[in-house]
């Protein structure tokens, strides 16, 4: 069905699902179920939730625990904080600050919100799953048309980016997420030189060593492009030794790394020693942002946190100079 690009968004709904389907008859899994679909034992579960509070099933009337995907898809997301080295007891304070829908549910009922964003998602699995290019680019159209680019990625096509990326189990899942993820990248890739300038580059992005893929890199400049900062993104492997005679040569104002794990073993001092020998303001961006407070702290490296319009107001403040690290 093609969707008109003026459609109006929330109201909408797609082929065959009513609106109550998700807000009034959510499906419930006992925790052995949980366990299967998420490969978390019980045990660990339930530890979860009573030594930290990261999840809160509802109850049967004889005190069975019954989990909803909204909870399913919460304790993935657990298991990718602690996969990046966060210890669980501070995952639930990362999970607070990167919730989302925060701003609109005061707005829009959170579940309107989650069930427009989730038709686009089906839309886009569907086109991925028949490897179709031609109605992947429709979709993607039509999903620019409603909403606005930090939207589109953070909160529509990258949770299905993850998704993919984290269920390898089944045959043709790989292929999938390459298809999805190359597809992604080369229209982020299309979207950054239409907004190129032709000026000194003022902010240089690059990867943190192998801790972020491509597409994390390729984002995180398409979104800082928007500030008055003419952008330029360093390739995937660059050494990290190097980056202080690249930033000799271009003279940015800052070099922001881009990385998805917590700093560890010696990264740390490296990047504390990099910042020291550098004239330019170094700035890290991404997952990492939240993971790194304690291990920088007392550096001059600033974090500019995980979230596109978030990034864009803390490095234009950066640069003037208006935030301290």
């Amino acid at each position: 069905m093609d969707v008109n690009p003026k459609m109006a968004v929330l109201t909408d709904f797609a082929p065959g699902l009513l609106p109550n389907t998700s807000l009034m008859r959510e499906e419930l899994f006992p925790i052995r179920e949980v366990a299967r679909l998420t490969g978390v034992n019980p045990v660990t579960l339930r530890a979860w939730e009573r030594r930290y509070g990261l999840i809160q099933p509802t109850r049967t009337e004889s005190g069975h625990r019954l989990y909803s995907m909204t909870d399913i898809e919460r304790v993935r997301s657990i298991l990718g904080w602690i996969e990046r080295g966060v210890a669980v007891s501070k995952v639930g304070k990362i999970l607070a600050k990167t919730e989302p829908f925060e701003v609109l549910a005061q707005v829009i009922p959170n579940e309107l919100v989650q069930t427009d964003y989730g038709q686009w998602q089906q839309q886009v699995k569907a086109a991925v799953s028949a490897f179709d290019e031609v109605q992947l680019e429709h979709v993607y159209g039509q999903i620019f048309s409603s909403y606005p680019l930090t939207v589109v990625f953070q909160d529509i096509l990258i949770p299905v980016w993850k998704l993919l990326l984290q269920r390898h189990e089944g045959f043709g899942q790989t292929s999938e997420w390459l298809f999805l993820d190359g597809f992604l990248r080369s229209r982020v890739l299309q979207r950054l030189l239409l907004v190129r300038v032709m000026q000194p580059r003022r902010v240089i992005v690059c990867a943190l060593a192998d801790q972020c893929r491509e597409l994390d890199v390729l984002l995180t400049a398409l979104y800082l492009s928007s500030v008055d900062s003419a952008i330029q993104l360093l390739a995937i492997g660059q050494p990290f030794d190097e980056l202080i005679l690249i930033c000799e040569k271009i003279k940015p104002q800052a070099l922001v790394l881009v990385s998805s794990h917590a700093p560890a073993g010696e990264l740390p001092r490296r990047l504390k020693r990099l910042a020291m020998s550098l004239d330019c303001q170094v700035l890290l961006a991404g997952d990492a942002s939240d993971l790194a407070q304690e291990s920088l702290a007392g550096s001059s490296i600033g974090c500019l946190g995980n979230e596109g319009v978030l990034m864009r107001q803390r490095l234009k403040q950066f640069l003037a100079g208006n935030l301290d690290t």
